[in-house]
């Protein structure tokens, strides 16, 4: 089998749901381990009866640490928090799991992981980079590393890096750069030197995102598989991708358009995907409208993000992730 976690709330589920269910498409040997942040994310999982996931709620993973910090951080630093908590929870719990991956709820595979898993062979850990081109190079002051994809195997190094990572975050896990760190993230910056068995994933088809899509070319073969640069494309990563409440999309953050057109074919698989997620989860909810965002409110931003200087950018994230 092959051991993965993720975690979100209601807001991430018609994402979350599309995540999983290509996962599956693609890994027929997954097992999803799920954080549910609330309750009306777990009834619904369950009531989907997904055969790969299993439910873990909130409570069951917040230790006396975790509940004595979690005050202090909005709810994004909070989950950001439980990133290594959860596969650490999981590795405790779970003694059939000989490894294990976290993914965010963000993703979405367009073909098979094994070129991925076959890449990081018996290391203890995995981990991607931003890829950052150019126009983005800045970017890589809050860190190297993505944590959209971090694997852990059941060995000494690999448990006493991800051990290292969560009384890291537990510690301290805000968003803004501080020192050496910078929410979840930056942390990883130092795994691949004071670790030895850190692989650094080289394919070209995992961790194509709106931050590095531009220096790709992607094309789509006879049978249908999308490719980057002749590689298969594995994941996408849709930061920032928004599912608006008129049943049209944002694709992408006016920042990232620097880099040129967002690759067609990607997006509008994505959008399928969601669109079917949310009738699926409708037909168990009928009035569900959790991640559906106000058509007003996302013009707003992306025009925003578009001419505001990068300074105020930074301090309206802040004041909006504090509220």
């Amino acid at each position: 089998m092959r051991y993965f976690c993720t975690l979100f709330d209601a807001n991430y589920l018609i994402k979350g749901l599309a995540m999983l269910r290509s996962l599956r498409e693609h890994c027929s040997e997954a097992v999803v381990y799920v954080l549910c942040m609330d309750l009306q994310t777990r009834e619904l999982l369950e009531k989907l009866e997904l055969p790969h996931v299993l439910c873990i709620s909130l409570s069951e993973i917040e230790t006396p640490d975790l509940l004595e910090v979690k005050p202090g951080r909005s709810v994004a630093e909070y989950c950001w928090t439980l990133s290594p908590c959860l596969p650490w929870y999981v590795l405790q719990n779970y003694a059939e799991v000989d490894s294990i991956t976290y993914l965010d709820a963000d993703l979405y595979f367009y073909s098979s992981l094994k070129p991925v898993f076959d890449e990081i062979g018996d290391a203890s850990v995995a981990i991607i980079e931003h890829r950052f081109p150019q126009q983005f190079k800045h970017l890589e002051v809050r860190g190297r590393f993505c944590v959209e994809w971090v694997g852990f195997r059941r060995d000494e190094e690999g448990m006493a890096c991800l051990k290292r990572w969560r009384d890291q975050c537990i510690e301290w896990c805000f968003y803004r750069l501080e020192e050496d760190r910078m929410g979840d993230q930056k942390y990883l910056d130092t795994w691949p030197r004071d670790f030895n068995s850190v692989h650094i994933i080289q394919h070209l088809g995992a961790g194509v995102a709106p931050w590095n899509f531009g220096q790709y070319c992607f094309e789509q073969r006879e049978d249908g598989v999308l490719t980057v640069d002749s590689c298969p494309l594995i994941f996408y990563h849709f930061h920032q991708f928004q599912l608006l409440s008129n049943g049209r999309f944002d694709r992408i953050s006016a920042a990232y358009k620097v880099l040129g057109k967002e690759p067609e074919a990607v997006y509008k698989q994505y959008e399928i995907a969601i669109s079917s997620a949310l009738h699926e989860i409708r037909r168990l909810a009928p009035d569900f409208q959790m991640g559906l965002k106000s058509v007003a409110r996302i013009g707003a931003q992306r025009i925003a993000q578009a001419l505001l200087p990068r300074i105020v950018k930074e301090w309206l994230k802040k004041f909006v992730n504090a509220v």
